[in-house]
């Protein structure tokens, strides 16, 4: 329970919702410092100004990048015919708008190692600490566990007659 609200209030740190009101005196929004220059394109996760590179929402509320004067000439360039902008012209404007493709998305990302060394290294101290407490905390066992001792005592049991169901006998060395 702790985890999960930690892990929300930390998802909801740097978001700040839309607030489409008017601003006195041509004061910007308190949102509008966090999202800097860029352009809002669209409704985002819950109507948030956020770029988040997810599956569920492929399309952010804000541009990747903010809009420089080299891109602008970009922009401007892209209002006209596809066909005359270069392959590198297209990429600068994808990656303006998004930092990844869905394929680098889809990527793996190699987490799956620092799980399994933390794994690793969490069974190895469980064991150091079972043998040190058993060498170290836990008392001798006594005499009776041992298997001549266990033998012994069922004679005695057989001789004495304790128990005296009678049937077949589960220690064929007696």
């Amino acid at each position: 329970m702790a985890g999960k609200l930690l892990v929300t209030c930390l998802r909801n740190y740097n978001r700040v919702p839309i607030r489409f009101s008017s601003h006195a005196h041509g004061e910007l929004p308190h949102w509008r410092h966090k999202i800097g220059n860029r352009e809002i394109v669209g409704y985002g996760v819950n109507g948030e100004p956020t770029y988040l590179d997810l599956f569920d929402y492929p399309f952010p509320a804000v541009r990747f990048r903010e809009i420089t004067p080299d891109l602008q000439v970009l922009k401007e360039k892209e209002k006209g015919d596809w066909k005359k902008l270069t392959l590198d012209e297209k990429k600068m404007l994808y990656r303006a708008s998004f930092c990844q493709t869905f394929a680098e998305l889809d990527a793996p990302t190699g987490e799956w190692k620092f799980i399994i060394g933390c794994g690793c290294i969490g069974i190895s101290i469980a064991l150091w600490m079972f043998i040190m407490l058993k060498l170290y905390a836990y008392p001798p066992l006594p005499p009776s566990v041992s298997e001549e001792a266990q033998i012994e005592q069922f004679k005695r049991i057989r001789l004495l007659d304790i128990n005296p169901i009678w049937g077949i006998n589960k220690r064929p060395d007696l």
